[in-house]
């Protein structure tokens, strides 16, 4: 259990480095490669602030989602005493069930209302509070890794001739490209561009279906943990109540920009705890 703990906490740490690390590549990449490339002389420099603008737009957004969620962390304010989990909890290493929703993580080492998840990228857990930024960052980051990788197809087109016609050309890329690498071939930026290309459809694929199904759970008014013990929750509300409950009343703003669009009070927690 220790070495599993240690696991963890490494984790914790690299994975907000890793996605970091990404987002600053993907910028400097954007602007001193992509854009110059593609969109070369004063004649496309229309396109070239319409691309601009949709990335960042795209960009900002994943960020700004980001910071909220860890500025709105999903702890308890009203609990600085971590209460005694019994000893047959069924819960994994990283967290404890404890009563009414409530969870005590050991990563965060602070008791969670509605916990969902611990997100290793963030280093937090996404619960009643942060999870409508945790889902319009899921969302806003696949749209700008597989935006970044439409981009990084068309530089590849333009600078080193590569037709993506066949489609089998994305399935053999990588192999080909490390071996060409290897054989003095191809440089290394060329490997590094095609690296990203998989990395950018890595990472929106991901984002994408674990968005479809964090939004599917919150229609349901359930957990991740709460599926996972395979608690079924039945809830007395209608899907749109539920995802008006975590997505605020002014919920189109939240979609173009990243602010608070839910008041969250005392109230609801008790609220919460006399439905279970």
């Amino acid at each position: 259990m220790f070495t599993r703990m240690l696991k963890l906490r490494l984790l914790n740490a690299v994975a907000p480095a890793y996605f970091f690390t990404a987002t600053a590549v993907t910028f400097i990449l954007h602007f001193c490669l992509f854009m110059p490339t593609i969109f070369p002389g004063i004649s496309l420099r229309g396109c070239t602030v319409l691309h601009t603008a949709v990335f960042l737009f795209l960009m900002l957004n994943a960020l700004g989602n980001y910071i909220m969620t860890i500025r709105y962390p999903a702890e308890s304010a009203n609990e600085t005493v971590v209460p005694v989990c019994s000893p047959d909890c069924p819960d994994k290493v990283d967290a404890h069930y404890l009563l009414n929703g409530r969870h005590f993580c050991k990563l965060c080492k602070k008791v969670i209302l509605k916990r969902d998840h611990h997100c290793f990228f963030t280093g937090n857990c996404i619960g009643n509070k942060n999870m409508r930024y945790f889902i319009m960052f899921c969302i806003y980051t696949s749209c700008t890794c597989l935006y970044s990788l439409v981009l990084g197809v068309a530089f590849l087109t333009v600078e080193y001739s590569i037709s993506f016609e066949n489609p089998l050309t994305f399935l053999t890329l990588l192999p080909l490209s490390t071996g060409y690498f290897f054989m003095g071939v191809i440089s290394g930026l060329q490997l590094f561009l095609v690296l990203m290309l998989y990395v950018w459809l890595g990472i929106g694929l991901v984002c994408a279906g674990f968005c479809c199904q964090q939004v599917l759970l919150v229609a349901r008014g359930q957990t991740w943990c709460q599926m996972q013990r395979g608690q079924l929750v039945e809830s007395r509300s209608p899907w749109r109540t539920n995802l008006s409950d975590v997505f605020g009343t002014r919920w189109a703003l939240g979609l173009i920009l990243p602010v608070q669009t839910v008041e969250t009070c005392s109230g609801d927690m008790a609220a919460y705890e006399k439905q279970h």
